[in-house]
């Protein structure tokens, strides 16, 4: 799908969908932004819709993040039962099964570097993924023309692939995306056959959404407008948890009608 430039205009998705999954962002979806990555916990009005939507919808959500699969388990209070972290590298089925990409030999190396230049620099954050390492500067803005110089530097030495969001760079093991994690769901049960609905705020989400469109669905933008190949829009968290709610209530009327 093209990208759409009059985001502006988009209004908020429609809440009776025809047999919907939904793909969920966390950071800036499905919880703030917090000054550092620990500091986002678990929410009861989160963890309840969560749990309320994949009980309607038959087991048809995931989360899809660039958090790992256990801070996606703590922040949303193990109310997923499928997920996928680190941009797609990490995949849980619903049944429990894992599948994981070997680390590339370069993330080592990327993270040395990152903790070399985090030691000197306060409130830059380094972070530790395994297959992927991420560089923190919400809480020392002053210090992203350098960051993005050193990761610049560490993509051409390492061939790891950067992946930019809000306030932090990643370099991450090549290969895997939001979206092709949405499509090997798709692939399998209890997503196969449905209409996937992927909810995100940054870059990252980006081939999500395509992913979702490609497949017959569409994506969701959530926070200001920009040039996206979403096809609807959300104001904020908030607004979020708001439409899930009502997704989660029309999907029950539809069922007793």
């Amino acid at each position: 799908m093209a990208p759409n430039a009059g985001t502006a205009l988009l209004t908020a998705p429609p809440v009776r969908l025809d047999r919907p999954a939904l793909f969920l962002d966390m950071d800036g979806v499905l919880a703030p932004f917090a000054p550092t990555p620990e500091a986002v916990v678990p929410l009861a009005r989160r963890t309840a819709v969560l749990r309320l939507l994949d009980q309607r919808l038959d087991g048809r959500m995931a989360i899809v993040s660039g958090r790992s699969l256990s801070e996606i388990d703590r922040i949303s209070d193990s109310s997923a039962r499928s997920a996928s972290g680190v941009h797609g590298l990490e995949r849980r089925r619903r049944d429990g099964s894992l599948q994981s990409a070997p680390a590339a030999p370069g993330v080592r190396a990327a993270v040395a570097a990152f903790d070399a230049f985090a030691a000197d620099r306060p409130g830059v954050i380094v972070e530790d993924k395994g297959v992927s390492a991420g560089l923190h500067f919400r809480q020392a803005p002053d210090a992203e023309v350098e960051a993005t110089a050193l990761a610049q530097r560490l993509i051409a030495e390492t061939g790891l692939t950067l992946q930019a969001g809000d306030m932090v760079l990643e370099l991450k093991t090549p290969g895997a995306t939001k979206g092709t994690a949405v499509a090997a769901f798709m692939a399998e049960p209890p997503f196969a056959g449905a209409t996937p609905i992927m909810l995100g705020d940054d870059l990252t989400d980006e081939d999500g959404f395509r992913a979702a469109a490609a497949l017959g669905g569409f994506g969701v933008l959530v926070g200001p407008p920009r040039e996206t190949a979403a096809r609807w829009r959300l104001e904020n968290v908030d607004a979020v948890l708001d439409w899930l709610e009502a997704v989660a209530d029309a999907q029950k009327q539809d069922a007793d009608a």
